[in-house]
C-alpha cells in the first residue's frame, strides 16, 4: 500500500548496498518519491518509482497470474538524483517480463493516472454504494447485466489499498472529480431541457472517442 512506502523504506534503508536496485510499483508518485527522498537520502540514487498498468481487482496470493505484466505497459519515474545505472536496471527488468517501459515526471504520472485509473475507481465505489443504499438497491443489482458488471468490476478492488491510493493523490483526483460532475450535471440538463440533439451529440461524441480508443492500440504505440 501507498501509505505503508516511507516505512518499508526506513525498514530496509540498512540494507541497501549502492548495487542494488529498489523499485516500488504503487499507484501514484509525488507522495512515493517524496517519502523516498525523506527516507532514503543519500541512498535515493538506488530507487527508480515504477508503475505497472497490470492490475486486478483481486488480491492476494491465491489470485496470483504469471502473465500479469506480459504486454503491459510499466511507467518509471526516475528523479534527478536517480542513477542511470539503475535505471537502465529497472528498464531491463520490466523488459525481461515482457513490459513496454514510459517515462514520466512524477508529477505528470499523477495527473494522468487521477484521470485514467483513480477518478474511474472512484466513480465505480460511488455507484456502488449508490445503489446498494437504497431500500430497493439489492432488487435493482439481481437485474444487473454485463454492462452493469463490467462498469464496476473495479469496485471490488482491496479497500485499504484504494484508500491510500485516492488520498495521496487527492489534488489531481479532485480536480479530474469536478471535470467529470460538469460533464455529468451538462447531460443532465440536456436531458431535463428534452434537448436531444444536444444529448445525441455528445453521446455520439463518447461512442467515437471510445471507439478509436483500446488498450491493444495504446500498447503497440
Amino acid at each position: 500500500p501507498v501509505a505503508s512506502t516511507e516505512t518499508t523504506f526506513k525498514s530496509i534503508k540498512h540494507l541497501i548496498t549502492p548495487q542494488m536496485l529498489i523499485m516500488d510499483v504503487g499507484s501514484t508518485k509525488r507522495d512515493v518519491v517524496d517519502a523516498a527522498r525523506r527516507s532514503l537520502r543519500e541512498q535515493i540514487g538506488c530507487f527508480v518509482p515504477a508503475h505497472p498498468i497490470a492490475g486486478k481487482e483481486l488480491s492476494g496470493v491465491e489470485n496470483a497470474d504469471p502473465d500479469l505484466y506480459h504486454g503491459r505497459q510499466v511507467v518509471l519515474t526516475p528523479i534527478e538524483r536517480t542513477s542511470r545505472i539503475q535505471l537502465q536496471k529497472a528498464v531491463d527488468v520490466w523488459a525481461a517480463l515482457g513490459c513496454r517501459v514510459l517515462k514520466m515526471t512524477p508529477e505528470s504520472h499523477d495527473a494522468a493516472f487521477a484521470a485514467v485509473s483513480h477518478l474511474p475507481h472512484l466513480i465505480a465505489f460511488a455507484m456502488m454504494n449508490a445503489i446498494s443504499g437504497q431500500p430497493m438497491g439489492r432488487d435493482f443489482l439481481s437485474l444487473a447485466g454485463p454492462g452493469f458488471r463490467d462498469f464496476t468490476r473495479i469496485a471490488a478492488a482491496e479497500p485499504s489499498m484504494w484508500r491510500d491510493v485516492l488520498m495521496s493523490n487527492r489534488e489531481e483526483l479532485l480536480a479530474q472529480s469536478k471535470i467529470f460532475q460538469r460533464n455529468l450535471q451538462a447531460l443532465e440538463l440536456m436531458i431535463s431541457n428534452g434537448n436531444e440533439d444536444a444529448l445525441l451529440e455528445q453521446i455520439e461524441k463518447a461512442s467515437e472517442t471510445r471507439a478509436n480508443w483500446s488498450m491493444a492500440k495504446q500498447q503497440q504505440k
